[in-house]
């Protein structure tokens, strides 16, 4: 699936490409750019060990620009992050990359994703509803936020044909 595109520009397709221990300064960055309470290193690093599903979207010249982590269970995928570098947000890429989840996904079989998503984070989730997934429920004090608080998530969940 091509990623449609808006400022700033990339010069030729985008390439989906494993997450290796090189890209992990790049994917870092990106994450720390992102979320107030971002992902560590040994986050990621735990990932890649546990063999979980992973992808990095790359700009034509090798740039990271995209990243998603994902985690195969038994006839489902558990989402566990999927995220734009801020300045190439709103060009198509988070489509791209849940695109390739889903066909990685149904070659190994699965039958539903699912994820969590802060509930204040209301562009992620209208992202998710045009892409077919549906409330499924509430973790309630989920993720940490400012201020030693805690935010709820929506349990979200899309059915793979």
């Amino acid at each position: 699936m091509s990623a449609v595109r808006s400022e700033p520009a990339i010069q030729g397709e985008p390439l989906l490409r494993p997450i290796t221990i090189e890209m992990l300064d790049a994917v870092l960055a990106i994450e720390v750019e992102a979320y107030t309470f971002p992902w560590t290193r040994g986050n990621f690093i735990d990932a890649l060990a546990a063999g979980y599903v992973t992808r990095a979207l790359l700009a034509p010249d090798g740039e990271v620009i995209g990243y998603y982590i994902a985690m195969p269970g038994v006839d489902e995928m558990h989402l566990l992050n999927v995220t734009v570098a801020p300045l190439h947000q709103g060009c198509g890429h988070a489509r791209c990359l849940l695109a390739q989840l889903y066909r990685q996904s149904t070659s190994l079989g699965v039958g539903a994703i699912w994820l969590e998503v802060r509930e204040s984070n209301a562009r992620a989730r209208a992202l998710y509803l045009r892409e077919g997934f549906a409330e499924a429920g509430r973790r309630r004090d989920y993720y940490p936020a400012p201020q030693g608080r805690h935010e709820d998530a929506i349990l979200m969940t899309k059915v793979l044909a």
